[in-house]
C-alpha cells in the first residue's frame, strides 16, 4: 500500500524545532514563573533545527525531544542528519529516525565528526550489529559520513562548518548554509572561525541566560558577538527558564531577538 506522508512543504526554510537548554523549558519540579509560564514561547524543548534544502529537509541534531517537533511542526521527511556535538541533548533521539529509511527508500545518512560517531556507535551499537533484523525497521538504517572542517555538499546546498569551542574540553561545529549560521552550544569563537561569519543574513547563537556560564555565551556575550560578525538579524538559543521570552526579548538590541520553538527563518 502507497504512503500517505504528513509534510508541510517549507523548502527555503529554517525551522527551529528546539530552543531550549539540556534540561528543556520547563524544568522538571521547577516552578519559577517561566515553568509555570503559559505563553507557548517560553515551551523550549531541546535545540535542533531543520532546513528545507533543494533536495530535501536536512536535520540538524537528534534531540530527545525528536518525535514531539517533528509531530508539532507536521514533519513528515528527514533526508539527511549533521550534527554539532556528541552530548545526550543533541543526539539521543537518534533512533527516531527509524521511519525514515521506509520513506525515501535507502539508509538516511549522517554526516559528523569522528568523536560524534564513535558516541554513536556506542550508545546505538544495535543499530550497526552483525545479524538478521527481524523485521524491517527493527533498527534505525543510517550512512555514517565522516565530516571535517571543509564545506560539504547535501540535499542540493554545500555547508561550512564551523569550528566553535563548548567549554574548556569539548570542540563542537556550527554550521552556515548560504547567508544564515547555525552556532549552538558555544561560549568561545576561534579565531579562524570569525571569517566564516562574515557577511550573514542570520545568525542564531547560543546565549544561555543572563550570567555567566562556564560553556555557554550568555545574552550579552551573545550580543556582543552578533555585534562583530554585523549580522543584519541574530536569534538567541539553548535559552534556560531565567529568560522570560516577552520580558526579556523587549530589551534585547534592534536585530537580536529570542528565538522560540517553530520559528520559521527565510534561508538566504
Amino acid at each position: 500500500m502507497k504512503k500517505k506522508l504528513v509534510s508541510t512543504d517549507f523548502s527555503g526554510q529554517m525551522i527551529m524545532l528546539g530552543t531550549g537548554t539540556s534540561v528543556g523549558v520547563p524544568a522538571i519540579g521547577c516552578g519559577c514563573d517561566v515553568c509555570q509560564s503559559s505563553n507557548p514561547k517560553n515551551n523550549r524543548t531541546r535545540c535542533s533545527v531543520i532546513l528545507g534544502l533543494p533536495e530535501g529537509n536536512l536535520l540538524i541534531d537528534t534531540p530527545p525531544d525528536l518525535r514531539e517537533q517533528l509531530l508539532r511542526e507536521r514533519i513528515g521527511l528527514v533526508h539527511a542528519v549533521a550534527y554539532t556535538h556528541e552530548h545526550a541533548d543533541h543526539l539521543y533521539g537518534l533512533d527516531d529516525l527509524r521511519l525514515f529509511p521506509f520513506y525515501v527508500g535507502h539508509p538516511i545518512p549522517i554526516y559528523s565528526e569522528p568523536l560524534v560517531q564513535k558516541r554513536i556507535y556506542s550508545a546505538f551499537d544495535y543499530a550497526f550489529a552483525d545479524r538478521d533484523d527481524t523485521h524491517p525497521g527493527a533498527r534505525p538504517a543510517l550512512t555514517m559520513l565522516q565530516i571535517g572542517l571543509e564545506p560539504f555538499d547535501v540535499l542540493g546546498s554545500t555547508v561550512t562548518p564551523i569550528r566553535l569551542r563548548h567549554g574548556p574540553h569539548f570542540d563542537v561545529l556550527g554550521f552556515r548554509v548560504g547567508s544564515i549560521a547555525y552556532c549552538t552550544d558555544t561560549n568561545e569563537i576561534p579565531d579562524e572561525s570569525w571569517p566564516l561569519l562574515e557577511g550573514l543574513d542570520v545568525l542564531i547563537i547560543d546565549a544561555l541566560r543572563h550570567t555567566p556560564h562556564a560553556t555557554h555565551f550568555s545574552v550579552d556575550q551573545a550580543i556582543e558577538v552578533a555585534r562583530k560578525t554585523g549580522a543584519k538579524q541574530t536569534y538567541l538559543t539553548h535559552i534556560c527558564h531565567e529568560l522570560d521570552h516577552d520580558i526579556d526579548d523587549a530589551k534585547l538590541p534592534p536585530g537580536i531577538n529570542l528565538a522560540y520553538d517553530g520559528m520559521r527563518i527565510p534561508l538566504t
